[in-house]
């Protein structure tokens, strides 16, 4: 196409704008002022006047030109935000410093069963919540006055994200707080952005006590499977042949236990009832003791462990003792199983600089974690394709048990590997019981 055709177009779309009527209004007026101008001045002083005009409305034309177009870019955006805010699934609520009602998307309406319209420009208050209507809406803006809220952001950290529960409707929702500033910084006031979790965490619970129930069936005949065949591998007079089949299956047994009290493990921290009993403990000697545990394994697998101790004095962590035996017999574990023979096993443990933290160390001269794996090592059931190789055993569940052990005493755990070469699993615990998590807060749908 012709780039002056282009252009001519452009500016006729450009002059068709609804916010360049104004410049239909002032051209008109230059016009009279130059008609008025041109015919009371001279000859000489015309073209000056023409020039001046003509500049004035040049000028003119771009000023309005680029107020139109801000105009309208803001309110395209403000539409587009609009259709967004009210195409949402979740309910949006923005109010201002004084609680009074800004925006009512249909999420919300739908939700609080409020109608937009008798919601607009409404002062929200916290008495208001003996009105039946407000109640739900009003626990949910003031959660403090809702039966069940667990936060899931340090108080005064924005966004505040909050789970908010009701009995009576049987609700679960997660609540989002941000605020909402001027250009200066200025407080202009808050919008919540509220998800219904309710059918979600209904479908998850479902699933997790079908798991505690089956496992539980399965715990106590199998326990008394285990307690038979030990029974039975005591006894004299029984073949070598018999007592290979007895430990074969007393193996296979307790591997099956494991699985199960694993099973139990998982639903327990997802409901968010594990039960953590803190204190502060020299965890140089609990790596110690740990270690000495793990060293028959060690030495039927051709395994050496070495512990590189600390040279100087470490402060105190503070760990629940029985969960975290769980973590380092998990590891260690994995360390010695999926190890080459030969191998070696180093744990370490150091003191974070200028941080309240220590940093545990298991490094491995294993098999290693293919490319693309190490994301999905802490999740449920993963096993990698290289593990599975070398032992068939295992259900890819300890990994994730420790994830939510370590975060649950309020420190993060990593890997790093490389394949043929070994593994190394970092894990940090403070030794300021304050950074400890104070409540065990249910994980139902299993966030990262």
């Amino acid at each position: 196409m012709n780039p002056i055709a282009d252009r001519l177009k452009k500016l006729t779309e450009i002059l068709a704008w609804s916010e360049m009527r104004i410049l239909w209004i002032i051209l008109p007026l230059l016009a009279a002022i130059f008609a008025v101008a041109y015919g009371f001045v001279s000859i000489g002083f015309r073209t000056i006047i023409a020039g001046l005009i003509f500049g004035a409305v040049i000028t003119t034309a771009i000023a309005i030109y680029r107020a139109a177009k801000a105009m309208r870019e803001s309110t395209i955006e403000r539409n587009e935000l609009k259709s967004i805010l009210f195409g949402l699934e979740d309910a949006v609520v923005v109010y201002d410093r004084n609680f009074r009602v800004i925006f009512f998307n249909p999420a919300a309406e739908k939700l609080f069963k409020l109608g937009s319209r008798n919601m607009a420009d409404k002062e929200l208050r916290p008495q208001d919540v003996d009105e039946v209507e407000l109640q739900l809406l009003i626990q949910v803006i003031f959660p403090s006055l809702a039966p069940g809220v667990v936060a899931r952001t340090p108080a005064g950290e924005y966004p505040q994200i909050a789970d908010v529960s009701f009995v009576d409707p049987n609700l679960e929702l997660r609540v989002l707080t941000a605020p909402m500033s001027d250009e200066k910084g200025g407080l202009l006031g808050f919008m919540k952005v509220i998800r219904d979790r309710t059918r979600e965490l209904g479908v998850i619970r479902s699933k997790t006590e079908f798991l505690t129930v089956a496992s539980h069936q399965l715990r106590t005949p199998l326990t008394e499977v285990r307690w038979a065949l030990e029974s039975l591998a005591g006894e004299s007079g029984i073949s070598d042949t018999g007592k290979t089949i007895l430990e074969g299956a007393l193996t296979g047994t307790r591997s099956l236990l494991k699985i199960v009290e694993d099973l139990l493990n998982i639903a327990r921290i997802e409901e968010g009832r594990f039960g953590y009993n803190f204190e502060e403990t020299d965890i140089a000697e609990f790596i110690s003791s740990a270690l000495a545990e793990i060293s028959p394994m060690a030495r039927h697998a051709g395994v050496k462990v070495y512990f590189d101790q600390p040279k100087g004095a470490l402060p105190r962590a503070v760990i629940d003792k029985e969960k975290f035996s769980l973590v380092l017999n998990n590891l260690l574990e994995n360390a010695v199983r999926y190890n080459v023979e030969n191998g070696q096993v180093v744990v370490r443990i150091s003191e974070l600089k200028n941080q309240p933290f220590l940093q545990i160390s298991v490094e491995d001269t294993g098999i290693g974690i293919p490319e693309g794996g190490i994301e999905k090592l802490f999740t449920k059931f993963y096993r990698a394709e290289n593990a599975l190789k070398s032992q068939t055993e295992g259900s890819g569940l300890g990994l994730y048990i420790a994830r939510n052990i370590i975060r649950a005493h309020g420190g993060k755990i990593w890997a790093e590997s490389e394949v043929g070469r070994g593994t190394t699993i970092h894990f940090t615990l403070p030794t300021d019981p304050n950074l400890v998590p104070k409540h065990e807060a249910a994980d139902l749908a299993g966030e990262n």
